[in-house]
């Protein structure tokens, strides 16, 4: 690091982005409605960052005073990003990333017309991935998240929801909760985890049966490891599905979890219409996810309870669905996020590629999807005071960009333009020379 003399400080800056893209300015928790089109940004932007990794002060090269401040002052790391564009780092907030087994073999099903349920009932789906993933190792769990997480990263996504789901019993179900908790320690990229114990009705069982096994079994154990300070978990889910979990055993499982102190982010109206949104926002669900189903009474629920939207184009494109009807949800201000729901059945690690399918298939700005990419999708799993934009007291994550404006984020597809990730003011990934 440099030295001035006694000027030195142990901080990070990043200085004189063309565009510091804030997205929020005022402390917003999160946007809905017009609101979600508005994205803070600063010309010729600065951010300084501290050594713990938190954002110190956010300003313009263009204001003197703010220049002033730090005049004569030498930093341990000074970053010179003129011509650049920096964002707030991405946040995905729907992924399912511990698992074995792909289903590359059921894709050729899909494109000859199989539908999700069918292969569900031959066995597939779910079903072939969680007998893979019981049979793996926490190790073996472990060395394929990382990976993962690796592609998450160059990507630009610095938060990811992470659930569990291919166990569908207690001991596989915590296999994949240790997992994702010990992980998330090795890695740049956060993780958020999500106990998802009825992603489908295990073989051999039924929906009631299940149910009940989750509720006086699954939750009560999660709940003690997790005051013994053995687990954490952030949000309970469950596949509220006609012919998997319908309304009555999913609101008892999320009845369960929310006592347990668990937020609610559940999948909901995916495939069909059951009132699985009403009721989740009855609940005072934080998150429901899907939504290519959701009634307009459902949009109404949403958003008298702040229940946020997750929007998943991925899952949409790859099983032909009709998506959501993603503008209705906007214009009757519920909060909306896009995430990639990465699985087996949908492998996609990017979130700007999920972000422009959004826009083409759903119809949002592109400024909607950066808000439901960053400051909504921390809403998603209440990390919203630490992650999701660019102000002071959040941490330095930001992305990158080697282009003129910041929509080339989502204008290149495939492969946009980032040209260094950054976690708490530190890079953890930068894009080799060609």
């Amino acid at each position: 690091r440099r030295v001035h003399g006694d000027r030195t400080v142990r901080m990070f800056r990043f200085r004189n982005a063309k565009q510091l893209v804030c997205v929020c300015a005022n402390g917003e928790p999160m946007k809905s409605g017009p609101a979600q089109r508005d994205v803070a940004i600063i010309e010729n932007g600065t951010v300084i960052v501290n050594e713990e990794g938190f954002i110190v002060d956010v300003g313009s090269e263009n204001d003197p005073s703010f220049v002033g401040k730090y005049d004569g002052l030498a930093f341990a790391s000074d970053n010179d990003l003129t011509g650049k564009c920096c964002l707030p780092g991405l946040i995905d907030s729907h992924t399912h990333p511990v698992w074995s087994g792909d289903r590359v073999h059921e894709f050729a099903m899909k494109l000859a017309g199989a539908t999700y349920m069918d292969i569900h009932k031959i066995g597939g789906g779910i079903n072939f991935t969680v007998r893979h993933t019981r049979e793996s190792s926490e190790d073996e769990l472990r060395s394929l998240l990382l990976e993962r997480m690796d592609r998450m990263l160059m990507h630009g996504t610095v938060l990811a929801e992470a659930k569990t789901g291919y166990g569908l019993d207690w001991e596989n179900e915590l296999k994949m909760l240790r997992v994702i908790n010990s992980t998330s320690t090795l890695h740049p990229v956060a993780l958020s985890p999500t106990f998802l114990p009825a992603h489908a009705v295990p073989q051999n069982s039924n929906a009631s049966a299940a149910t009940n096994d989750i509720i006086d079994n699954q939750i009560p154990k999660l709940s003690q490891l997790m005051k013994d300070g053995a687990v954490t978990c952030d949000a309970i889910d469950v596949f509220c599905e006609k012919g998997v979990f319908e309304l009555e055993d999913s609101k008892r499982i999320l009845e369960a979890g929310k006592n347990a102190g668990l937020l609610l982010n559940f999948h909901g109206e995916e495939l069909s219409y059951i009132g699985g949104v009403e009721m989740g926002a009855k609940l005072g669900s934080t998150a429901i996810s899907h939504l290519e189903h959701v009634s307009d009474e459902g949009i109404r629920a949403m958003a008298e309870s702040r229940t946020i939207g997750v929007l998943l184009p991925t899952t949409a494109h790859i099983l032909h669905l009709d998506p959501p009807p993603a503008r209705k949800m906007i214009e009757n201000n519920v909060p909306v996020a896009v995430a990639t729901d990465f699985n087996p059945n949908a492998h996609c690690l990017s979130m700007p590629f999920a972000m422009n399918l959004a826009c083409v298939q759903m119809r949002l700005t592109m400024e909607e999807v950066l808000v439901g990419a960053t400051i909504n999708a921390a809403a998603v799993m209440g990390k919203e005071k630490l992650y999701g934009s660019i102000e002071k007291g959040k941490l330095g994550n930001f992305v990158v960009l080697d282009a003129p404006r910041w929509e080339h984020l989502v204008y290149q597809l495939i492969d946009p333009p980032i040209d260094r990730v950054i976690v708490k003011g530190k890079v953890v990934y930068e894009r080799q020379a060609e």
